[in-house]
């Protein structure tokens, strides 16, 4: 059968009754994840040759790293996220479906979704990694994650909104409670945002909010678990961010401390302080997202284990790529850091291999190419560790970050419209988009939860006393 080249061409015989995919009599590739990984697989495809279906529970794909600038005001959501369709509307043969996947069927080459079941020849899993929060379950309702576009909405509301009830408040407690933040992580994401918000608090908020002495009221804390920040990359790296963090970003870093609880107006900490505040920020870890059904693949720490070439042990035509895959190699025995780069490469041998094997050519194995790590701090503050063993920092880091990052955005507009906002930002000491267009009501949201989490609480207190009921009414009739 021809590739179908319009809409117009597709027929209730060619459609799924859910999903309306046409069988265009190619081997169809279903990708799990429109993120970094997925789309490379695509891109290095050749689409002449198969059908592929993309799944993912947004219409648009996500610069994660930049996050975090939406979340403070610096970046507008648009300037990070690109919808799918658009980024392949030039490939024929190319599908895109707003869905969640609930299982895998792999007897039976289905994928189980919301919308229906999607056969595949070939499948891709690249469902990246969602929040850690380590068993508590508190911190997980009431904390402000950022790994999606709405929740740094939702935070970059929540904070302006905290200012605004600031300065019209007489209460120096609560004044308190509203301007301090609190940042668990010392890996890139904590040491950004960090510096985002110290870059707020020290050159913007003054001049948006003179009633507010930003030097005594708002306090930015980063919280770490370990004996350092950026643990992934030098120790050179990790004390230049904390000292940049410290004496020109007025950050408050705390090494070897972890947060014990968190009730929406003070954080606990192992060490016995209580912090005030209304803000807690979790980016302290990362875990991979499972898929119900792979029961011959093997999990290690939330990561399905895959060979050299993406295979998901088990399978013979399931792939794992990305955050969410476990390869070992002798340099990386617990795997590749769960990095964009990895993701990156990964993505673009895999796609190559799949065209290469249905070509009936020999498959290549993946060999991760390091070209180094970087974290910036904030205006002229950035590190960076080259694989040649060589750290540097300060504006040549800050620049290159820059120029990195740019280089990965999707689309060109994005470039462009980023780097517009960065040179504005730059030289006017501006964010221009503090912006509350969508209120997050905070206290209501929690609230909610907190009501929630006290019915589940009491619903487990009930059952587990009908079990110990139970279980003395046994030992009773047993003893009888």
């Amino acid at each position: 059968m021809a590739v179908i080249e319009t809409p117009s061409e597709y027929t209730n015989e060619t459609r799924h009754l859910a999903t309306q995919l046409p069988d265009i009599g190619k081997p169809r590739i279903v990708i799990i994840g429109g993120g970094f990984a997925g789309i490379q697989v695509v891109k290095n495809l050749d689409m002449k040759d198969v059908q592929v279906v993309m799944l993912d529970r947004h219409n648009y794909h996500t610069f994660q790293p930049l996050l975090y600038q939406v979340a403070t005001a610096g970046l507008e959501p648009d300037s990070i996220a690109g919808p799918l369709r658009k980024v392949f509307d030039k490939e024929k043969n190319f599908f895109f479906r707003m869905a969640t996947v609930d299982s895998v069927s792999p007897e039976e080459n289905m994928v189980n979704t919301n919308i229906g079941r999607i056969h595949y020849d070939y499948l891709v899993v690249a469902t990246g990694t969602q929040t850690n929060y380590f068993g508590n379950k508190t911190i997980e309702e009431l904390a402000f994650p950022l790994k999606q576009v709405p929740q740094a909405l939702n935070l970059r509301s929540h904070f302006l909104q905290n200012l605004e009830r600031a300065v019209t408040s007489d209460d120096d407690e609560e004044i308190d409670r509203l301007t301090n933040f609190v940042i668990v992580g010392g890996g890139p994401t904590g040491v950004e945002l960090a510096g985002a918000l110290g870059e707020l608090k020290t050159q913007v908020l003054p001049r948006d909010y003179p009633e507010l002495d930003f030097d005594a009221n708002m306090n930015i804390y980063l919280v770490e678990g370990l004996s350092r920040l950026l643990p992934a990359m030098s120790e050179k790296a990790g004390a230049r961010a904390k000292n940049d963090l410290e004496s020109r970003f007025k950050v408050n870093v705390k090494l070897n401390t972890m947060v014990e609880d968190f009730d929406g107006y003070q954080v606990k900490l192992n060490n016995g302080e209580t912090i005030q505040s209304e803000t807690l920020i979790w980016a302290a870890g990362v875990q991979g997202v499972i898929i119900p059904g792979l029961d011959k693949a093997q999990v290690e720490k939330k990561r399905y284990i895959v060979d050299e070439f993406s295979q998901v042990e088990g399978y013979d035509n399931i792939y794992a790529i990305g955050d969410i895959a476990k390869m070992s190699t002798e340099k990386y025995p617990e795997g590749h850091p769960q990095l964009a780069p990895v993701a990156l490469q990964q993505g673009e041998r895999l796609g190559k291999n799949l065209s290469r094997m249905l070509a009936g050519k020999d498959v290549k194995p993946f060999r991760y190419l390091d070209k180094g790590t970087m974290a910036t701090i904030g205006r002229n503050r950035a590190v960076a560790d080259l694989p040649i063993k060589v750290s540097f920092g300060g504006f040549l880091a800050w620049i290159t970050w820059m120029f990195v990052h740019l280089l990965y955005l999707v689309s060109f507009r994005q470039k462009l419209v980023t780097l517009g906002n960065w040179i504005w930002n730059y030289f006017t000491y501006d964010k221009g988009t503090r912006l509350i267009i969508r209120p997050f009501d905070y206290r209501s949201v929690i609230n909610r939860k907190k009501d929630r989490m006290k019915k589940e609480e009491k619903e487990k207190a009930k059952n587990d006393s009908k079990v110990e009921e139970s279980s003395q009414e046994k030992q009773k009739v047993h003893n009888a």
